[in-house]
């Protein structure tokens, strides 16, 4: 049971890391400092919570928030989203091997399934993302990442103190990922019969 807890709890850092992966980081880091409800310590992945790593956390955060796009005189789209994807997936990777590690399970299947997570959580978000903003006006759009970044935070502080949340999170995503293909599947059809 202790290991299905631990699962749940890497699972929903990692979802929430595939969200935002620098707010996660940084919370299960101070958390871990802390030793509240994760602990990284005397594992390969205690540079998680060491201090030069978080203050870099930090740093990265306050950067991309600076360059996201909308943001005054921050970048193209693309210029921040592709290295915030790869990002994400390392992040997800760490924070999950890191969660096994701290309990004293077998890490690398974490590396793995982190990534997994990430990737699933980036790609729903992206979609929603993408069918909201498109409801958005131009000014309101940039604000979109901010309620990612939040998101992602709140997933990653209920991952932690209550590990069961995680396992509905994800399900949540799927459902996103789901839906979404249906309905462009849908979308699609209906142009099909127009013809």
């Amino acid at each position: 049971m202790d290991l299905l807890i631990d699962i749940a709890q890497a699972a929903g850092l990692a979802a929430a890391a595939g969200l935002w992966p620098f707010l996660p980081l940084l919370l299960a880091g101070l958390l871990a400092r802390a030793d509240a409800g994760v602990d990284f310590t005397q594992t390969d992945y205690s540079f998680l919570e060491a201090a030069p790593f978080l203050a870099g956390v930090a740093l990265a955060t306050l950067v991309v928030l600076v360059l996201r796009p909308g943001a005054r005189g921050g970048s193209r789209p693309g210029a921040v989203k592709a290295p915030l994807g790869l990002l994400a997936l390392a992040a997800g990777a760490l924070l999950f091997a890191g969660s096994l590690a701290g309990d004293g399970h077998v890490a690398w299947p974490g590396l793995v399934a982190g990534a997994t997570c990430a990737a699933l959580a980036r790609a729903a978000a992206a979609r929603l993302l993408a069918r909201t903003a498109q409801r958005l006006d131009a000014g309101t759009r940039p604000t979109l990442v901010l309620y990612l970044a939040a998101a992602a935070l709140i997933l990653a502080g209920l991952s932690v103190l209550a590990p069961p949340v995680a396992v509905p999170a994800l399900a949540l995503l799927v459902w996103l990922l789901v839906g979404d293909r249906r309905r462009q599947g849908r979308k699609y059809a209906g142009l099909r019969v127009l013809r």
